[in-house]
């Protein structure tokens, strides 16, 4: 079982990743604009605001490579969760960047040449070297923007948008070589040149040895397997797997996996499911319910099916814990990374588990065995999306400090559908319980 020293951290895991990242960020910006400085002036002051525009473009796309990379350090410290958003956010700033970047420079160059601007961006695109593949790195930006709007992305798969997302890539090389070949802040400097090199290699290899390298390293290693699968009610069912030297693998409690089965059918599915056990270094362990095809189809794997498993992902764990006791919230799904914590937690521990109706509480026996074993507190809070109890909502502010009246003084992990962990969220700021003390994470692949 982990354990909280009394002596706390001098800084917070997820406060050195996010200072780690606005480091990185800053220091990049100050050379950026010190490579716009030594470029000299530009024959308009547009054009200038344009080339500007280009290079914090550009680096802003280096940083989005470097927030999907599913780097180990800072994925265990922010989340999956956190660093997609962050990438989403990042790619709205890239798209308006580069436009800003082709309108000012387009208006620029007509001021100068006293052409229209649509006359001068057909010039540009027909007679400038490079200009024309810049232009089709913005096209297959605008695209894979377009399917990564809310909208868009809830109306296609998971597989679809990601072979979109995949064009991406393309940008990276077209904008790149773009910019080496005819920027006015490298044509001229060698010095320049180096700096973006080693900045975008250092981006690309991020991206290779997270997302490629190190998985292929692991499951070479690990070699897992499926060891049986265990209907655990109707609609659920979990998974066991084993393999060699899993005492090595990184993974803690709380954490999950994208699984592929490598079945005729099924291998080029990765599906993201958390660990439903925590890691005991001989096997691991995931429970599903049947939502979705992918979900149903765990029913029919056989024992010694390989696995080909990428992760361990999620800041859900104990790492972040600061407080001698702890409450976690669960709900729906959220019910599989809060029962492996509730192994792997410190100190005194409430489970409050947000069902529909008593019948869709699985894992429960499980769960009151290891309360029973460690003293925990399970309440079971049963019932439609609207019901109430005598507090009012039951997990509204009210109810979560009558259930637990220290909840103030421990540390709340909350898993669920969106609704539910949004509305104990609100609860807790209610509640004025410390923001360092409440870790939520969804498992989301394209946020």
């Amino acid at each position: 079982m982990s354990g909280v020293t009394s002596t706390a951290a001098p800084v917070r895991p997820r406060t050195a990743a996010r200072a780690g990242l606005l480091a990185f960020l800053g220091a990049n910006v100050v050379a950026v604009t010190a490579l716009f400085a030594a470029g000299g002036t530009s024959d308009s002051p547009l054009i200038g605001v344009g080339r500007l525009a280009g290079l914090y473009g550009a680096l802003a796309m280096a940083c989005q490579l470097l927030l999907v990379a599913r780097l180990p350090w800072l994925d265990r410290r922010l989340g999956m969760d956190r660093l997609t958003s962050l990438h989403r956010w990042t790619g709205f700033a890239v798209l308006w960047l580069l436009l800003a970047h082709v309108v000012f420079v387009v208006f620029g160059y007509a001021e100068v040449e006293q052409h229209g601007p649509v006359g001068e961006f057909v010039q540009l695109a027909t007679t400038m070297a490079g200009v024309l593949r810049a232009i089709v790195a913005f096209v297959l930006l605008l695209v894979v923007g377009g399917v990564s709007a809310r909208f868009a992305r809830r109306r296609m798969s998971y597989e679809t948008w990601h072979f979109v997302h995949l064009y991406t890539y393309a940008v990276v090389l077209l904008a790149f070589a773009h910019q080496v070949a005819i920027g006015q802040s490298f044509t001229g400097s060698p010095l320049a040149k180096a700096y973006w090199w080693t900045l975008w290699l250092g981006a690309g290899t991020a991206v290779l040895s997270g997302r490629v390298l190190l998985p292929l390293w692991r499951n070479l290693r690990h070699r897992l397997r499926v060891t049986a699968v265990v209907p655990e009610s109707p609609d659920v069912v979990s998974v066991y797997l084993t393999g060699k030297h899993l005492d090595r693998l990184p993974a803690r409690a709380g954490q999950f996996f994208l699984w592929r089965f490598l079945t005729r059918d099924r291998w080029w599915q990765a599906n993201p499911f958390s660990l439903s056990a925590a890691p005991d270094g001989r096997t691991l362990r995931l429970t599903a319910k049947a939502v979705g095809e992918s979900s149903a189809a765990l029913r029919s794997l056989r024992a010694g099916t390989r696995v080909f498993a990428e992760g361990p992902y999620g800041a859900f764990t104990t790492l972040h814990q600061r407080r001698p006791n702890a409450l976690l919230v669960a709900g729906g799904a959220g019910i599989t990374p809060v029962r492996a914590l509730l192994e792997d937690i410190a100190g005194h521990v409430v489970v409050l588990y947000r069902v529909r109706t008593p019948r869709d509480a699985v894992l429960l026996p499980e769960l009151h065995t290891l309360a029973r074993a460690r003293g925990a507190v399970i309440h079971v809070l049963s019932g439609p999306s609207t019901a109430e109890g005598p507090h009012g909502p039951l997990l509204g502010a009210e109810s979560l400090l009558a259930l637990v009246p220290d909840i103030r003084e421990r540390d709340v992990f909350v898993c669920g559908p969106p609704g539910m962990t949004s509305a104990v969220l609100r609860g807790l700021r209610r509640l004025r319980v410390p923001a360092p003390q409440v870790h939520a994470e969804r498992f989301s692949l394209a946020a």
